[in-house]
């Protein structure tokens, strides 16, 4: 997926869940986000018709930008009839196309498949994937993985979920799927409490300044991941999150390292 979708190296997405769900007094700061986002080079940026208003709201903020995004969203329902709706809601927001199109969940995933090779035997879908959040399912997303016909998988991935590596990692390498990383921060849970200064000091090396920066860098740097989505409208946060996208890169000495300060 990721020569489909154009990164040859790993990047620092964008999440919407929670912080794109806005009413319209407040979608200027989505689209000032997706502004220095886009700017940054942050320019992939991951929805959902699960997260409420977020994707239409992403969508009005990418108005004059959207050939500049590769937008990624999600199928999310039991119904085809309705997941078809879904899909034609989403090609309206999105200029026509969705540059990576998933099955959130795995929700009736079959029915959705067959749509999603549908709309991208006709060009509106550049590449298909599909999500899972529970470790309790990668088994049924192995199965998924097995078929051939997903080009990328979204799973959590971070020092305190690491199930991904036992099984749903090596098989995304031997058959070269993308892998997009959510819950870089266990939704906000390895951030509340950071390591103090002096524990976050040996990896200034590699452009580390604050603890979200390594968490998004340990993602990173295993190579068999290529894009992280943390969810922020922070544009400080932001800058930090981008900056943590670049070379160099953690070796497994410096991953051990921070795994070990995540308590």
């Amino acid at each position: 997926m990721l020569g489909q979708c154009g990164f040859d190296v790993p990047v620092v997405g964008m999440g919407t869940w929670k912080t794109f769900d806005v009413g319209p007094d407040d979608e200027g700061g989505a689209r000032a986000i997706v502004t220095q986002a886009i700017d940054g080079g942050a320019n992939f940026f991951d929805s959902s018709p699960m997260y409420g208003r977020a994707e239409s709201v992403l969508g009005r903020a990418l108005e004059g930008r959207r050939g500049q995004a590769l937008v990624a969203t999600k199928i999310w329902t039991p119904s085809a009839s309705e997941g078809r709706q879904q899909a034609e809601a989403a090609l309206r927001y999105y200029g026509g196309v969705v540059d990576l199109y998933q099955v959130h969940n795995l929700v009736n995933w079959r029915a959705q498949l067959d749509l999603l090779d549908e709309l991208k035997a006709r060009g509106a879908v550049r590449a298909i994937g599909a999500t899972h959040h529970r470790a309790a399912a990668f088994d049924e997303l192995i199965d998924v993985m097995q078929t051939g016909r997903i080009a990328a998988i979204q799973i959590p991935y971070n020092p305190r979920q690491r199930e991904v590596e036992q099984r749903v990692l090596p098989l995304a390498a031997e058959l070269g799927l993308g892998v997009v990383v959510m819950r870089p921060f266990a939704e906000g849970s390895l951030v509340q409490r950071s390591p103090d200064a002096a524990a976050l000091r040996p990896l200034e090396a590699f452009g580390v300044r604050t603890w979200a920066q390594a968490l998004l860098k340990w993602v990173l740097s295993d190579r068999r991941c290529h894009v992280a989505i943390p969810a922020t409208l922070s544009e400080r946060h932001l800058a930090d999150n981008i900056a943590a996208g670049s070379p160099p890169w953690f070796g497994a000495e410096e991953r051990d390292y921070i795994a070990s300060l995540k308590q």
